[in-house]
């Protein structure tokens, strides 16, 4: 961590964005709710009809 005088505001610094920030985008999440699906026809698929 760096230290700072008393008198002075640090530094503004660019923050790391994280993993909700990756899921905020939509995109992604599209991305995530077709492999979903995918997978979620495959059992069904699995389960009723073989």
């Amino acid at each position: 961590m760096q230290e700072t005088p008393r008198g002075q505001a640090p530094a503004p610094t660019s923050e790391p964005r994280g993993c909700l920030f990756a899921l905020s985008q939509p995109p992604l999440m599209i991305f995530l709710g077709v492999i979903g699906c995918l997978l979620l026809a495959a059992a069904m698929h699995d389960l009723y009809f073989l």
